[in-house]
């Protein structure tokens, strides 16, 4: 399983930074759909502080809290359509860049029998072990990049296709 977690963490963000293509404009990475909807910039904030917690479940030293993420990309944050607000993009592309390369590498140092372990007393209770840890990042992923897809077709920009992707889908197995 864990290979198979691997290949699934790095198609399913191989995929996310697709999408993240066509946002070039500063004002394009704050385009909420609705005022209360995300934005490509809190997304990207989001899904770093996401894998740093993941991170800390596991290996705790590990985790960098950066830049109050907590406040700016937690769960609850509203996101704001103000770049004042925010780190610069480029900051925030890099951490979620670096939070998910410690993640894989986190995975890598485990073997299949350390995926059984329990995830420490306080956790959410759906993050039960550290599999669990995994198969939710590749989940929330997925569910966030479904948002970007809306922003993106907004913002005037075509779906990713099959044949207008360099990213393959997993394989079913």
């Amino acid at each position: 399983m864990k290979e198979q977690y691997l290949q699934h963490l790095i198609q399913t963000r191989e995929f996310t930074e697709k999408l993240l293509e066509v946002f070039q404009k500063e004002e394009d990475w704050i385009y909420q759909v609705h005022p209360e909807a995300n934005h490509a910039l809190w997304f990207i904030g989001h899904l770093a502080h996401t894998d740093d917690f993941f991170i800390s479940l596991i290996e705790p030293e590990k985790k960098e809290d950066t830049f109050q993420a907590t406040e700016m990309f937690g769960m609850g944050s509203q996101p704001v359509a103000d770049l004042s607000a925010y780190p610069p993009i480029d900051e925030v592309r890099s951490r979620m860049k670096e939070r998910r390369e410690v993640l894989l590498d986190v995975l890598s140092s485990l073997t299949e029998e350390d995926l059984k372990k329990e995830t420490p007393p306080g956790t959410p209770e759906f993050l039960k072990n550290y599999e669990s840890v995994f198969q939710t990042a590749i989940w929330h992923e997925g569910m966030h990049s479904g948002q970007l897809t809306v922003t993106r077709r907004a913002l005037g920009h075509p779906p990713i296709r099959d044949g207008r992707s360099s990213v393959s889908m997993p394989d079913s197995k």
